[in-house]
């Protein structure tokens, strides 16, 4: 007769075998395994040339992450016309002389910017498990608070729109482009700025794009966007989910988000904008990010990247 005690006890061993080395991937490999995703997105009015948008989202650097801040560096020499930072910037106490080396030459161009929640306070070991509830948001104990008004200040001198609760204008290669973002949703921290106002550019006609930016991509955030005629929303957060399951994809946001727009380019609130050009959708762009936190540092079928938007004209062939 066959042993199926023994056949048990193989499938068992085989499974902690393939469990083991998919964490010794996802801790020594793929967590550093950097990438750099290039989308198109048709959102520009029709003739017009394209804009390359950086967005770059939750570093979470600390003063050892050398490749990571070499990198980011090197993204500057795609030349984008627009950085959008989707926040989660640092990880530890001592990292801001490194973030502003790993930022150094993407400052210098045109860009904007929101805090996330590990921008405000450091973080604290919590049992990963909690990221597949559906609130994984825990009270800190002690929290570590991190200098982020000297962040704000060092981001801002260098001409970088604050959008945490505000909107803002820029003029890039040409073009007038208008941009409204929150607070960390995931901080119950975000207003949505009033349309309509002085600080809206959009009042006094002339825009050609119109951009929301925000961290964490709830649902409300991305209504209010919505409502307020965003043609591109950018946002982080995520991780992608951090840990993916092949062919399936992510299996949670960290938000109210839906795991199928863990990461990439879709529409909100519909799967895709209309390609006619009607405003039944926007664009929204969740990038999965360059770090983790230094209590989870893994990642498994979900690469650490920042992504190039081409941002082309809104005309079909």
């Amino acid at each position: 007769m066959p042993d199926h005690s023994s056949s048990a006890a193989r499938v068992v061993r085989t499974l902690a075998i393939a469990g083991a080395g998919a964490l010794a991937w996802g801790a020594l490999v793929e967590v550093r395994w950097y990438v750099l995703r290039q989308v198109v997105v048709p959102v520009l009015p029709p003739g017009q040339k394209p804009l390359r948008v950086l967005h770059i989202s939750d570093l979470h650097l600390t003063p050892a992450q050398r490749r990571k801040v070499d990198w980011v560096r090197d993204l500057a020499t795609w030349r984008p016309h627009l950085v959008v930072n989707t926040g989660d910037n640092w990880a530890h106490l001592d990292a801001m002389p490194t973030l502003l080396e790993a930022l150094e030459p993407l400052l210098a161009a045109p860009g904007a910017f929101v805090l996330g929640s590990n921008d405000f306070v450091g973080p604290q070991p919590k049992n990963p498990a909690r990221y597949l509830l559906p609130d994984a948001r825990t009270t800190a104990v002690d929290p570590v608070k991190l200098p982020w008004r000297e962040l704000v200040a060092r981001f801002t001198a260098a001409g970088w729109l604050d959008l945490d609760n505000h909107r803002g204008t820029l003029d890039l290669d040409g073009r007038r482009v208008s941009l409204v973002g929150t607070g960390d949703a995931h901080l119950d921290m975000d207003e949505m700025p009033p349309a309509g106002g002085p600080d809206d550019a959009r009042t006094a006609g002339g825009v050609d794009l119109h951009i929301g930016v925000t961290h964490a991509p709830y649902r409300r955030v991305l209504d209010a966007f919505h409502a307020d005629g965003v043609d591109l929303a950018i946002a982080g957060h995520t991780h992608g989910g951090q840990i993916g399951v092949p062919f399936l994809g992510a299996l949670t946001t960290n938000s109210d988000l839906d795991a199928a727009r863990a990461k990439g380019l879709h529409g909100w609130p519909a799967a895709r904008p209309d390609r006619s050009g009607g405003a039944d959708s926007m664009w929204l762009h969740v990038s999965a990010g360059l770090g983790t936190s230094p209590y989870a540092p893994v990642r498994f079928a979900t690469r650490p990247e920042a992504t190039l938007l081409t941002l082309t004209s809104t005309s079909f062939s």
